[in-house]
């Protein structure tokens, strides 16, 4: 196994040449310099995702209390699953981040995850505010803890889960990788899907607060997954044993599983019982993910056939889409925060 040493938080034996800097196992001093960056991507993320500040309690859920009560079984039985999955995604990762950084150091990427740690408290936030707002206190518990009850719930946390709890046991830069991977799909495959179903409601002119919360919240995520790609890449140049063959083949493996998991939810919740989705659609758009997800690491894709966006989901983008995040589907109005142009890439 690969040694892994845990930063120390106070080196004044520190390297403070940049070009010495690593993702890993660098003898970092620290310090906080934004004049003097290795990886120059990390200044245009630090600004982005700090222009991105928003305020979950200053969406109007008027409307969706009235929504809420008019949603059909199986609309209102995904609405509360799929927030409690949400839930809890946003919840582990503000407890996990930490974690990560602790073995990180290239301390301007520290600084980012901090910066995303933060924003998934807020997303916590969001959720809570969309509960104690639309739900009666009693749903508003039972929907908080479905995670725990749902088999199909708990599998796919359990897959997350595990990983992270194992890296907390074995310290070592295999594991390390594997943690990075599991937040990559956590962010890049897991949140995607939960959000497609938000925005097809607002394709059907249902529940638009909730979907104005996910798409702020979707823009977050969009800066998180590109973070985690970046810090895959770098550490792919600078620790090329920790990405052979072997452990490529690992790290695909957890792709695909991440997304046949998500597949089977996805049947599970949706089904063919939700206007305007179907089992085949969220099938489809999944694989899409997946591929795509290898992909931007350089991986070869996971699913034959399905490189591109499926036809019958392009909507989710155009919902997802962080440059049209300043105008409001439902309204037509301007109604971000960000004062700079959102990341382009191809996520």
């Amino acid at each position: 196994m690969t040694q892994l040493i845990k930063k120390p938080l106070f080196n004044p034996h520190g390297d403070t040449d940049v070009q010495k800097r690593r993702m890993i196992n660098g003898n970092t001093t620290n310090l906080n310099d934004f004049n003097h960056m290795k990886y120059p991507w990390v200044s245009g993320w630090y600004r982005q995702a700090m222009n991105n500040f928003w305020v979950p309690e200053e969406i109007n859920l008027g409307t969706d209390v009235k929504d809420y009560r008019d949603l059909p079984d199986p609309e209102r039985r995904a609405y509360d699953k799929i927030l409690s999955f949400l839930i809890f995604l946003d919840s582990i990762q503000t407890a996990n981040l930490p974690n990560v950084s602790e073995y990180i150091t290239a301390n301007e990427v520290n600084l980012c995850l901090s910066i995303q740690a933060f924003q998934e408290a807020v997303h916590s936030q969001s959720y809570s505010y969309m509960l104690d707002t639309i739900c009666e206190p009693q749903e508003r518990n039972h929907v908080l803890y479905q995670w725990k009850e749902d088999p199909y719930l708990l599998e796919r946390n359990q897959f997350i889960g595990d990983l992270y709890n194992d890296f907390q046991s074995n310290k070592n830069a295999e594991s390390f990788v594997k943690t990075l991977v599991a937040n990559y799909i956590l962010e890049g495959v897991y949140f995607y899907s939960g959000f497609m179903f938000f925005y097809n409601l607002g394709r059907n002119h249902c529940m638009p607060g909730s979907v104005q919360e996910i798409r702020y919240i979707n823009r977050d995520e969009n800066t998180h997954l590109w973070l985690f790609k970046n810090i895959l890449l770098e550490l792919k140049k600078e620790e090329p044993s920790l990405f052979d063959s072997g452990k490529v083949h690992v790290y695909r493996q957890m792709i695909r599983e991440g997304c046949e998991q998500e597949i089977r939810w996805g049947h599970y919740v949706i089904g063919d019982d939700i206007q305007g989705l179907t089992k085949k659609m969220v099938t489809e758009y999944i694989q899409y993910l997946g591929n795509l997800r290898c992909r931007n690491l350089g991986f070869e894709p996971i699913y034959p056939g399905g490189e591109s966006e499926p036809a019958s989901m392009s909507w989710v983008s155009r919902f997802s889409n962080a440059n049209m995040i300043k105008t409001d589907f439902f309204e037509a109005k301007s109604t971000a925060y960000a004062k700079s142009t959102a990341l382009v890439d191809d996520l």
